[in-house]
């Protein structure tokens, strides 16, 4: 057969039960390799802000994906597909101040973008749930990990930088790191490798594209983290961690990951060959197979 399942040694029988034989043998087969079906999108109203959100619904444990500065719910669309088909249920959403969510003017303060999370994980009634982060969304996982343990399975942190760590080495590495002039570089160059742009120019335009659709103008008053992270928080961290980096991350380069590892108990790291600061986007197959394998087990 031309989808590679064969049927062997088939018992001599009328052609309508065997019809039925097959549709029930390759029938759930068939269905997966035509794709997840289209995420819901809509707006969740939360206090002081209207999130919007996508959910590919189901009844599979749900994943929580966690934006970039630079990114927003299109930036997960290499995620999407690979976590739906292997049985998980996928949230995306625009945080407080990108996208297309709503944030109320009106609002007294922007409120912390963990309780942002907590507020919404109420509105889709999910219990408990695997995040994945990465960069400035790595940075919300943590301080949901240390505010609320108890409502997360397990936390994907990628590419995560220093800059909100309370701690001097961290800073330390973290100026080191960087340039005088390494802001006024383009974004491109500072968050995608060099690797990546010689090769993919599509993916690059297309990179720049969402990037160009992510943070509002004017954003408002950035939200603070509800837990300044410290040594000793994270040292308290008990949920399983997975730790990753781009190993020409110009922000995050693997030796800061080694210092979130040293603090986090038994936290897993992986450094993926030649990605930037968004490994997510530039090295698809090896991010979405690396934190496959490690939620499976969690």
């Amino acid at each position: 057969m031309s989808n590679g399942i064969r049927v062997r040694n088939p018992m001599p029988t009328n052609s309508l039960v065997l019809m039925m034989s097959l549709i029930l043998t390759i029938g759930p087969l068939v269905a997966s390799a035509q794709g997840p079906q289209a995420a819901h999108e809509g707006y969740a109203d939360l206090k002081g802000v209207r999130i919007r959100y996508t959910d590919t619904g189901g009844s599979g444990i749900p994943v929580i994906l966690l934006h970039a500065a630079t990114g927003n719910i299109e930036s997960w669309e290499h995620q999407i597909p690979a976590f739906t088909a292997a049985g998980y249920r996928c949230i995306t959403y625009d945080r407080r101040g990108w996208g297309r969510s709503i944030t109320d003017p009106a609002a007294r303060q922007p409120g912390t973008a963990a309780d942002d999370l907590l507020a919404l994980m109420d509105y889709l009634h999910i219990d408990r749930a695997h995040l994945v982060g990465s960069a400035a969304g790595a940075t919300v996982s943590i301080d949901f990990v240390l505010s609320f343990p108890q409502r997360v399975r397990s936390a994907v942190i990628a590419n995560a930088g220093g800059a909100s760590v309370q701690d001097q080495k961290f800073q330390e590495v973290s100026q080191r790191i960087k340039t005088a002039e390494f802001d006024s570089y383009p974004v491109e160059f500072r968050e995608l490798g060099p690797s990546y742009r010689a090769s993919n120019p599509e993916g690059t335009r297309r990179w720049i594209e969402l990037t160009r659709m992510s943070r509002q103008n004017p954003a408002g008053p950035p939200q603070p983290v509800k837990n300044p992270t410290t040594m000793p928080l994270l040292e308290t961290i008990k949920t399983p961690v997975l730790l990753m980096t781009g190993a020409a991350d110009l922000y995050a380069p693997p030796p800061l990951m080694h210092l979130y590892a040293a603090r986090i108990k038994n936290a897993e790291s992986v450094v993926i060959p030649e990605a930037g600061h968004s490994a997510y986007w530039e090295q698809p197959d090896i991010f979405n197979r690396a934190v496959l394998e490690f939620i499976r087990k969690h």
